[in-house]
């Protein structure tokens, strides 16, 4: 739930990176990074895990109309994508507002793509949310790869939800930036149907 910050005049948002291990969470976040100008962005922190890294950094759109008054500042993360880090990512989506869920759309990762997906919804339910209820996009990565699903039978075979789906390669950034997009146009609507978010007195 989007955590609001009166003395900081500032409505906080949380999006989290989900998907299977080396699929492109990590240089998604890493190209945001790089692109969002420094005065509005806060530091990249890294938590490193054997074969992959949990990251995380906040920013603060200028081009953004405000909600209810209020500036709104993003804090982006992604999940560690091996299965023996679950622990975790349970911490990492506590709170959680909107989800890009990245897809490796090599044929070969479908197990792997399916198994973070259902993981996501376990993940989710057992703190009492669903996908259903948040900010989703599906973030199809890996389109410049040649031996890849379409993106309809990636929708057909992830999609569940009928959430909206980008094509991307995180590498040069092609459709990193519309996924994003997407999911904070999500969270920024679904406040303006609360009636009650939550509200943090922090000086």
């Amino acid at each position: 739930m989007a955590l609001i910050n009166l003395a900081a005049g500032e409505i906080n948002y949380k999006i989290v990176y989900y998907g299977c291990a080396l699929g492109g969470k990590t240089t998604s976040i890493e190209y945001v990074y790089r692109k969002i100008t420094p005065q509005v962005k806060g530091k990249l922190v890294s938590i490193a895990t054997e074969e992959e890294r949990t990251l995380y950094f906040d920013f603060l759109p200028l081009t953004l109309e405000k909600v209810r008054g209020l500036k709104t500042r993003f804090h982006l993360y992604t999940v560690p994508g091996q299965p023996q880090y679950n622990a975790s990512r349970k911490l990492v989506i506590q709170g959680v507002d909107g989800i890009v869920f990245v897809a490796d759309s090599q044929l070969d990762r479908l197990d792997d793509n399916v198994e973070a997906y259902l993981n996501m919804w376990n993940n989710l339910a057992g703190q009492g949310d669903s996908p259903m209820d948040l900010g989703l996009v599906m973030q199809y990565n890996k389109r410049d790869l040649t031996d890849v699903f379409t993106a309809k039978d990636l929708d057909e075979l992830l999609n569940q939800t009928g959430s909206p789906a980008v094509e991307s390669c995180a590498l040069t950034g092609g459709g990193v930036f519309e996924a994003l997009r997407s999911v904070t146009k999500q969270v920024i609507a679904r406040t303006a149907e609360e009636s009650s978010p939550s509200y943090a007195e922090q000086s």
